[in-house]
């Protein structure tokens, strides 16, 4: 059988001709004992030097698809596939549970960004204000011998100094009782929350959320074969009296309720960790952005008056630093801590040790303190700007929710959030309906603004274009 290869002018002729020979054999076009034209000829045909067409020939030899005879040729091996049986018709299924988990969580929206000129999306910090270059000294600092050949593929726990700086930085800035022992480096929130729940959570077992909640938690549990329900919040935060007796997880966002941004009182923190103590259960306790607090006290964590034990406190990098990093935190409870570290190592093994290193002498040299203040006070700004921008453009049209923390602010709208959304996209700012963020099945029409990718000079501009669209 002839094999038929085009060029479309890439750079990458021999990769090109590698992709559609193998193509052609997998689904059938050229069959175990058909022969290939020789090198020479294969490079006329093609205009190509005859190097580029060995290159390729070699390559799919050595993956075991061609043969070399000698004095005869080159001839299609026998592959051990059906042919003409591609992928797409293969009888496999995932579970059901898969069906409803659209990614990303947030939405088409990136695909427009290119014709965005107000970023007011959630959830991301400003990447422009990233120390560079301080990062990749520290980092080539790592990735050199005898550094990197010492330290192997590290603990499952993370690594060691920067467990101790993790527990001396959210002792100092946030009150949570740890010690380096107690702490596990993960890669980011979510994969803390899959570790606690393959440690805590059986098949069928209740996981409370907030509703509304913050989508990727809610998937990851039913995920794991969770049975979810959804407790309502109000101005107080989270409806402790709500709670089914069943429940063996709950997950809260205390300090800043993702995604309506009102912190949980202290008598429905008391509630609830009298409540876990009472049911035998477990309080995830995420608190994503703690680091931006604008005005008022500080919040205390739940972590911090739980006596009981059954607070497990989770924290990230990813609004400080940069979401690419994925390098986030639990502190565990003593009697969790073995599981939770054998947890990690039946995953994934460990979370990257240079990058863990690196971060660690970041926050030892107090780089890290002096990046949060230089961070805190530039979107104190920007959420000043934007608060006042609502008021004074929005008037009744939009109820704002009272926040003085995180990279956020919702507001409930009257009309239809929807159609204002799109019509801003179309007029070139990025925004996002509360329904969009938020998993929940009673909750008000909304928008939220994030200001954290928005340059401060941006924000009024952005906000009188929205408010005429």
């Amino acid at each position: 059988m002839e094999v038929h290869v085009s060029l479309d002018g890439h750079r990458d002729l021999s990769g090109q001709i590698y992709r559609q020979v193998r193509a052609a054999i997998l689904d059938g076009r050229l069959r175990p004992g058909d022969p290939l034209p020789p090198t020479r000829e294969m490079a006329r045909r093609l205009a190509v030097a005859r190097n580029t067409v060995g290159v390729a020939y070699d390559r799919l030899a050595s993956e075991g698809y061609l043969e070399s005879r000698v004095g005869a040729g080159t001839f299609v091996r026998a592959v051990g596939r059906t042919p003409g049986a591609a992928s797409t018709r293969s009888a496999l299924k995932p579970r059901a549970v898969w069906d409803g988990v659209v990614t990303p969580w947030l939405g088409p929206i990136d695909a427009e960004l290119a014709s965005v000129t107000y970023d007011l999306r959630v959830g991301l910090p400003d990447a422009r204000l990233f120390p560079y270059q301080t990062w990749r000294r520290l980092v080539a600092r790592e990735l050199r011998p005898p550094a990197a050949i010492a330290r192997g593929s590290g603990h499952p726990a993370g690594h060691r100094g920067l467990r101790a700086a993790i527990a001396r930085h959210i002792g100092l800035f946030r009150g949570v009782r740890a010690a380096a022992d107690d702490v596990v480096v993960t890669n980011g929130i979510q994969q803390a929350l899959d570790l606690i729940c393959r440690v805590m959570v059986e098949p069928g077992d209740g996981v409370a959320v907030e509703d509304p909640g913050y989508p990727p938690a809610r998937m990851l549990f039913r995920s794991l074969g969770a049975t979810v329900v959804d407790v309502p919040v109000d101005d107080e935060g989270l409806c402790v009296d709500a709670l089914p007796d069943h429940v063996r997880v709950v997950y809260v966002t205390p300090s800043h309720q993702f995604p309506l941004g009102m912190p949980m009182s202290l008598r429905r923190r008391m509630a609830l960790v009298e409540w876990a103590e009472r049911h035998g259960a477990v309080v995830i306790e995420d608190d994503y952005d703690s680091e931006f607090r604008f005005g008022g006290r500080p919040i205390d964590p739940l972590q911090s008056v739980d006596r009981a034990g059954h607070v497990i406190y989770v924290g990230s990098f990813s609004k400080v630093m940069l979401p690419s990093l994925r390098i986030g935190f639990l502190v565990a409870p003593a009697p969790l801590r073995d599981a939770l570290r054998a947890a990690k190592y039946v995953t994934d093994w460990s979370t990257s040790f240079p990058t863990q290193a690196a971060l660690a002498k970041f926050i030892d040299d107090g780089l890290f303190a002096r990046h949060i203040r230089r961070m805190r006070q530039e979107y104190a700004a920007r959420h000043e700007l934007i608060t006042t921008g609502l008021a004074e453009h929005f008037g009744d049209r939009l109820d704002v929710i009272p926040s003085s923390a995180g990279l956020h602010i919702t507001a409930y709208a009257t009309g239809d959030p929807a159609e204002q959304a799109a019509r801003a996209r179309a007029s070139g700012v990025a925004l996002y309906t509360l329904c969009e963020v938020a998993m929940s099945q009673s909750v008000r029409p909304g928008l939220v603004f994030g200001y954290g990718a928005i340059a401060a000079p941006d924000i009024g501009p952005a906000l009188r274009r929205l408010s005429v669209v």
